[in-house]
């Protein structure tokens, strides 16, 4: 079993590394390539400012970046090194977020990703996620940034919420 931990400052140097590898994988969305890339990742300074940043490893393997909207824990970033999928890190992250949130007293826990993408909107329903039907004024307005950074373009979204 990985250890999941609060991120250091010297793993912060290595994540941006981590989200360009783990959004490689993103290659195709329904069977079709994609035909734009990806908008840049997070820099250092955002994800040292985030609410909390946790790691899975040492040296660090994967990450998840929670942030607060609309007075919920919501994940912003999930994300795990290709050569280490598939081997429950994810999930782990997932849950220690969650076990994160909830002793922090917050109700639920939110996050946007991609809907046909099986590593993303299946993955987090198996992590106990439902979509969302109508969205809190903070979610709409990472859906309006999600639009205009070109997301939509790439494949279909979709806004989850588990409840903690």
């Amino acid at each position: 079993m990985i250890s999941i931990r609060e991120a250091g400052r010297l793993d912060i140097t290595f994540l941006p590394a981590i989200e360009a590898a783990a959004d490689s994988l993103l290659t195709e969305i329904g069977g079709l390539p994609l035909p734009l890339s990806l908008p840049p990742g997070a820099s250092r300074a955002e994800l040292s400012a985030s609410l909390k940043l946790l790691v899975a490893g040492k040296p660090c393997v994967g990450f998840a970046r929670l942030e607060e909207v609309d007075s919920a824990a919501h994940l912003e970033q999930l994300a795990v090194l290709p050569q280490h999928s598939g081997q429950g890190i994810g999930r782990a992250l997932v849950e220690a977020s969650k076990a994160w949130a909830r002793g922090r007293g917050y109700p639920m826990m939110s996050l946007s990703t991609f809907a046909d993408v099986p590593f993303n909107a299946p993955f987090y329903a198996t992590c106990g996620f439902e979509p969302v039907r109508e969205l809190s004024p903070g979610l709409a307005g990472i859906r309006r940034h999600e639009t205009e950074v070109g997301l939509d373009r790439i494949g279909r979204r979709v806004v989850m919420r588990a409840v903690l």
